[in-house]
């Protein structure tokens, strides 16, 4: 479906520099991806404006603010529409959600945010839906899946032109229920404008993205964002965060919790040797939760509330969530070794020190743990220490090596991590390749010991510089654990 500039920019209360009957049937902010029939989306960029690139794209008309005007106006040769408006991500929701036709108010959207489990309880809601017989779609962190299948994304929240596209295409094939994460970095951007959710879900929130959000508080009301206009709230309020958003939300709200009082109580009774666990609802109903842990009790709750909450079946639901798995997180890695190996996603101080506890409840007062940590450039440095800390204070032998360095020093960033880490009674130890610290640190256990690789999770590639190398935690464990049983 085509829309003329004019009404699109009537829509964004801009004003058209230029004939404002031309059509457009599609929008995108990536100037390789416009075609001669699309909108072109000029945001301002670090480096350069997008308007910069404009003229050199098919594009049928440009979006954009005053700087990227003044660009293309003083462009010899520019002859097309432009749509001038104030800021361009508040709008670029609305008008990418107008071309794809308003896809979200013919699902069912579920949101999804918090600091830790995010992509868990995503996981938990889509098998639980899907066994319910709904037709799922879901966006996060692993990609985008329409009923288990994968569509090729870049972020957790992509950008509103693409996230929209997205849902029109789920629309298109039938989907009935979207299940999504959604990062404080999209609430802040503007990503999820224009996406109509029915009901939002909150897991926790523990320092991260610091470098972004400069307070703890900010950091906060940027994911209260998601709990405004919505039909239902689900909050766990295990923490001091989840217990203020329940104040402040006015829709109707489902609390759930592991340690208190609330509308979805739920706690493990049985712990299976694997990790699996029985986990009782509300003091009657049980079932076997596959993934480990108190946290992901947590992201259980949250998941059957969320469920609960847009009117899928229980009893269905449930038996979904007992065959899940969700990849690098607590992903356990068997070559017959006797001995636990996990990958998991943990990349905060919170996670990791999560992630410990839940391996030293498996493993008793018998066997060690041993930890292979890193932390990412470019992002909140404030958390560097306090993962060395958490590890140290919970393992038996910690690795600090390199995770997603990215333009950073990687040694630097060691050095940051390896602060916190010293000064407690875990042996430290640095190496700087990542393959040679997991095969170090698969070398140093014994039976009945637990290894973890934390920071990457399901991640296929490590960055240093802007170039990203093939690397896969879970492979280079495997490798480790063949090398050792050989």
């Amino acid at each position: 479906m085509a829309f003329t500039v004019s009404s699109l920019a009537k829509l964004a209360g801009g004003r058209v520099h230029g004939e404002g009957a031309v059509t457009v049937d599609s929008v995108t902010l990536d100037s390789r991806e416009v075609t001669a029939t699309g909108l072109f989306a000029a945001l301002p960029g670090t480096r350069a404006h997008g308007a910069s690139f404009a003229a050199d794209t098919p594009a049928a008309a440009v979006l954009s603010d005053a700087a990227g005007v003044a660009l293309l106006t003083q462009t010899p040769g520019f002859d097309r529409p432009i749509i001038e408006v104030e800021d361009i991500r508040a709008v670029l929701g609305l008008v990418a959600a107008e071309v794809y036709g308003h896809p979200t108010r013919d699902m069912t959207v579920i949101g999804i945010t918090g600091t830790s489990g995010k992509t868990t309880t995503s996981y938990l809601v889509e098998a639980g839906l899907l066994e319910a017989g709904h037709c799922v779609g879901l966006i996060g962190t692993t990609g985008t899946r329409i009923n288990r299948e994968p569509v090729p994304t870049k972020l957790t929240t992509p950008e509103a032109p693409r996230l929209q596209e997205l849902f029109a295409t789920m629309k298109s094939r039938n989907v009935t229920h979207v299940v999504m994460e959604v990062s404080s970095h999209a609430l802040e951007l503007g990503r999820v404008v224009g996406t109509e959710f029915d009901v939002a879900g909150f897991t926790n929130l523990s320092q991260d993205h610091l470098d972004f959000h400069p307070t703890m508080g900010e950091y906060f009301a940027a994911k209260e964002k998601l709990f405004h206009g919505l039909r239902a709230a689900v909050i766990c309020v295990d923490d001091e965060w989840g217990q203020k958003l329940h104040q402040s939300v006015a829709a109707p709200t489902t609390t759930v919790a592991t340690t208190g009082a609330a509308d979805v109580q739920a706690r493990t009774v049985a712990v299976e040797a694997s990790g699996a666990q029985e986990v009782e609802l509300n003091g009657h109903t049980r079932f076997r939760l596959p993934l480990p842990g108190p946290f992901n009790v947590a992201n259980a709750a949250l998941a059957i509330g969320l469920a609960d909450a847009v009117g899928a079946d229980r009893e269905s639901f449930i038996r979904g969530l007992e065959g899940v798995a969700v990849p690098g997180r607590m992903e356990r890695i068997d070559r017959g070794q006797d001995f636990i190996a996990v990958v998991d996603y943990a990349h905060k101080p919170a996670a990791v020190a999560a992630v410990l506890d839940t391996l030293r409840e498996q493993l008793g007062d018998t066997g060690r743990i041993g930890i292979v940590v890193g932390a990412g450039g470019d992002r909140d440095s404030a958390k560097r220490a306090v993962m060395g800390a958490n590890a140290a204070q919970r393992a038996d032998l910690v690795i600090v090596t390199d995770d997603n360095p990215r333009t950073e020093d990687p040694a630097a960033i060691r050095a940051e991590v390896l602060s916190g880490a010293r000064g407690h009674q875990a042996k430290v130890v640095e190496v700087a390749s990542r393959a040679q610290a997991i095969a170090e640190l698969v070398a140093w256990a014994g039976p009945g010991d637990a290894v973890i690789v934390v920071g990457k999770g399901h991640e296929v590639g490590q960055i240093y510089g802007s170039e990203t190398l093939p690397f896969d935690d879970r492979e280079e464990m495997a490798r480790a654990l063949s090398a050792k049983e050989s």
